[in-house]
């Protein structure tokens, strides 16, 4: 038998030291401060530093758009101490029906009110949430350099962008990208064969991965595909007595790009067993097999 991949360990993400999972809010919002304040208190409890919002979290409930980051700010104003413990990620530069804007006045505009929402004077790393096309890269960077020169913004990251989109904004900028988010997950597969973790690996960026238990749909298997892949994955779960998540994030986890999955679920228990995903290990032919049952296929 093949020996096993490696176990995941602290990070380094926007200059600070960071869990190997984050806790994510695209579901924070409609919620009182008290319960909020147990989500972030249970997140905290389980080891996660690292913390992932956006300006558009919460659009689908009836605090509107800013009203993830309006909830994390009360919750900061109740407890400032919160703050301090944390690595804070947030997104901008999606606009509801428009879609995309990521000019500098925009942007400009998008981290102040976002910074206002969190009742924080800066976040340890923003991220343009999707890439627009109607700007050219080095507006986007100028903008983003004059944040982070005024210090709101400790580094620059992007999200679900493509590898030349990424390499286009770096050729810009006078500090390096931190960071690409994207979608991944073993039963969404593009970011192994699409450059960017191998981009994040040659640039030595941060890799973090988001709907890492494929939009829920691992968790109540639909088809025969998601069947066979849960079926690897429990089998992988019983030998370390975890559940069905803790062993697809440690699945994530072990490509050596060590991608950071993005925990999203809002319940309290559940965030209190992230740690869970730090006991499976995985072989390399048993890595491959959850790989190629995904993919429908063999590997050549």
């Amino acid at each position: 038998m093949s020996e096993n991949l490696p176990a995941p360990a602290s990070l380094s993400l926007a200059g600070h030291e960071v869990s190997p999972i984050a806790w994510g809010m695209w579901r924070f919002a409609g919620a009182d401060v008290a319960t909020a304040r147990a989500r972030v208190d249970a997140a905290f409890e389980a080891g996660v530093t690292l913390f992932d919002t956006a300006d558009i979290y919460g659009c689908d409930t009836p605090g509107g758009f800013g009203s993830a980051e309006a909830l994390l700010g009360e919750v900061f104003a109740e407890a400032p101490q919160l703050r301090e413990r944390m690595v804070l990620a947030t997104k901008g530069g999606i606009i509801l029906g428009v879609p995309y804007d990521s000019s500098a006045a925009y942007l400009a505009s998008a981290i102040d009110i976002s910074l206002r929402r969190l009742r924080t004077e800066h976040v340890e790393l923003w991220q343009i949430h999707r890439p627009d096309l109607l700007t050219h890269p080095q507006e986007i960077a100028r903008a983003l350099e004059d944040a982070h020169r005024a210090g709101k913004i400790g580094a620059i990251g992007v999200s679900n962008f493509t590898p030349s989109q990424t390499a286009a904004l770096a050729r810009f900028l006078p500090v390096p990208l931190v960071s690409h988010q994207s979608e991944f997950s073993p039963l969404h597969l593009d970011p192994l064969f699409d450059g960017i973790l191998d981009q994040s690996m040659e640039c030595g960026m941060g890799f973090l991965a988001w709907s890492p238990l494929g939009g829920g749909r691992l968790g109540d298997p639909a088809d025969e595909r998601t069947r066979a892949v849960a079926s690897l994955l429990d089998a992988k779960a019983g030998e370390y007595d975890v559940s069905r998540a803790a062993a697809t994030y440690s699945w994530v986890m072990a490509h050596p790009a060590r991608p950071i999955p993005i925990v999203g679920t809002q319940n309290v228990t559940r965030i209190r067993e992230i740690p869970q995903a730090f006991a499976p290990r995985w072989t390399r032919a048993e890595w491959y097999a959850v790989l190629q049952t995904s993919m429908g296929e063999k590997l050549p």
